[in-house]
């Protein structure tokens, strides 16, 4: 018995540290996602920022307070569904798990809302854990959070620019100089077509290649702009 109790002992010293990792790793989120319903949150790129002393940009502004044209830019490149599904794309998710088991070169398929929980509470890298862990993360905060708070939160912590640029009104005015309350298509569909890599794509001077892909993003917001609905209160201003 003294035996048995010993190594029960010796596998909790082993044990005891990752389950109290995964025991922050769990409740921090459930704890904080409801706060944010109305505190304004700081994304891990930004803490890791602060912390290091380095420059920070962002200027919190109202989902109201952002141009319509933005808001549905941002979801017809990054998250064509983002009104339709709870917080994470299966179909998207299914053809991108396919590719990685066949070997074939992933796609992504990181829902807008699977990008805030990555943002908020995880690391940026292309592991299967940290895509695993942003699935119920996403899944939670769909359930708690609207889907305009969810965008508001997403437009103001994405990263649009270098040196610490983080949200849409520093980003445009990074870019442009203006506020982000108004845009023409043009720089709706250029803002958005940075965010998969501000550090290289610069709005203000866009590459062709860049300026043709914010063109398929211009046409497609502006046909499908019924696909933004529910960040919307009411017509939008398109």
């Amino acid at each position: 018995m003294a035996n048995k109790s010993k190594r029960k002992s010796g596998l909790w010293r082993w044990f005891k540290w990752p389950v109290a990792m995964l025991a922050i790793l769990v409740a921090v989120p459930l704890l904080l996602v409801p706060i944010y319903w109305i505190v304004p949150p700081v994304s891990v790129p930004m803490l890791a920022r602060y912390l290091t002393l380095q420059q920070v940009d962002r200027q919190w502004r109202g989902i109201n307070e952002i141009s319509d044209r933005l808001k549905t830019s941002v979801i017809l490149s990054e998250d064509g569904q983002f009104c339709r599904h709870f917080g994470v794309d299966i179909s998207a998710l299914q053809t991108e798990i396919e590719d990685y088991f066949a070997g074939r070169p992933v796609r992504g398929a990181s829902t807008i809302t699977m990008q805030v929980a990555r943002n908020l509470f995880l690391w940026n890298d292309r592991s299967m854990i940290r895509k695993a862990l942003e699935i119920p993360l996403a899944i939670y905060i769909d359930l708690v959070l609207p889907k305009q708070r969810i965008m508001e939160i997403y437009l103001n912590i994405a990263e649009w620019g270098p040196n610490g640029t983080f949200g849409i009104e520093a980003g445009s005015q990074h870019a442009f100089g203006t506020t982000a309350e108004n845009f023409t298509w043009e720089r709706a569909s250029l803002l958005a077509v940075t965010l998969p890599n501000p550090h290289l794509r610069n709005p203000a001077d866009p590459t062709a290649g860049l300026r043709r892909v914010a063109e398929i993003v211009q046409t497609r917001a502006q046909q499908f702009s019924g696909h933004a609905s529910c960040v919307f209160d009411g017509p939008p201003d398109l």
